[in-house]
């Protein structure tokens, strides 16, 4: 294995989060420890570094790996400040009253990573990387565990969901809690997909007893209810950036749905009427427009029935 490699190996070992397990992140560990190409680990030491003169002068004198001057600030942003998070890296351990926009502002190897690092191979790693997590933090659960705590919840049939954050899901929700309630009252929740999880929520009970096959890599509108009692689909597109139910949108779910019996009802959800005028044009006869910010009325485009299928 590459000393690179290992570098990656390493980071990911000691809770560092996966944006920080990448080949910058490896090549600036390896710097930070003077490990060259056939150093062995145990070799590690400590040094004060710069950015520029320093790290990124050794990933492109040792490894052949060349960054250009302007990338100073995303090994400072993207790397150095998450090593320091991590305790695997020191701030200006040489003059900690440096300013912080200092030119002379260097990092060093932690003397707690250091002493794990030498140890990288041995029998005893992962107990000495545990011990590491417990005692000075694991920066990959805490980032998680930040991201968590801005997740949207959302409960469908007793399952509480996690909704990842964004104006797009945030609408998603809102459709779920005020236009089903009011338009869709029998309808029950047969895929709802998040922007970071496209197949959040799928029930297959449901899907298992309608003539409704919902292949993975189908193209499936934001949501689907379904009203048994009047055996209506509602496709519902949420439109936040992307487009409305278009006439070529309507034609690739009717195909797409062929195989059905129940009917179809086409839906472009806008958060407000700012998007909605924005998309006028887009969007398609005989269907359905409803605006968030007046969650108590419907837009039909034309056609002899209101809210009903074709």
């Amino acid at each position: 294995m590459s000393k690179i490699k290992d570098a990656q190996q390493i980071l990911k070992d000691l809770g560092l989060p996966r944006e920080q397990q990448n080949e910058m992140s490896a090549l600036t560990l390896l710097a930070l420890c003077n490990i060259k190409p056939k150093d062995h680990w145990d070799k590690a030491e400590r040094a004060s570094m710069t950015i520029s003169k320093d790290i990124m002068a050794f990933a492109s004198e040792k490894y052949h790996k060349k960054y250009a001057p302007n990338t100073r600030e995303t090994f400072r942003r993207h790397v150095l400040h998450q090593f320091v998070q991590a305790n695997i890296a020191d701030y200006n351990p040489d003059n900690p009253e440096l300013p912080t926009n200092s030119p002379k502002a260097h990092y060093a190897i932690s003397t707690a990573a250091l002493k794990i690092i030498k140890k990288w191979g041995n029998k005893e790693w992962k107990q000495l990387c545990e011990e590491f997590k417990t005692q000075k933090g694991n920066l990959s659960e805490i980032y998680q565990g930040k991201r968590r705590t801005t997740m949207v919840p959302l409960e469908l049939d007793g399952q509480v969901l996690e909704i990842s954050p964004g104006k797009h899901n945030e609408v998603q929700v809102v459709v779920i809690k005020e236009f089903a309630p009011r338009f869709a009252q029998a309808a029950q929740v047969v895929y709802f997909g998040d922007t970071a999880n496209k197949s959040l929520y799928l029930n297959k009970k449901l899907i298992a007893g309608l003539d409704l096959t919902i292949n993975k890599h189908d193209k499936l509108p934001d949501i689907i209810l379904y009203d048994s009692k009047r055996k209506w689909f509602f496709l519902v597109e949420v439109v936040t950036s992307h487009g409305p139910m278009s006439a070529k949108r309507v034609i690739e779910l009717k195909k797409m749905f062929s195989k059905c019996s129940a009917k179809l009802i086409y839906v472009s959800a806008f958060p407000n009427f700012e998007t909605f005028r924005k998309h006028l044009q887009n969007i398609a006869w005989e269907t359905e427009v409803w605006i968030a910010e007046i969650p108590e009325h419907m837009i039909h485009y034309n056609g002899n029935k209101f809210l009903g299928p074709l």
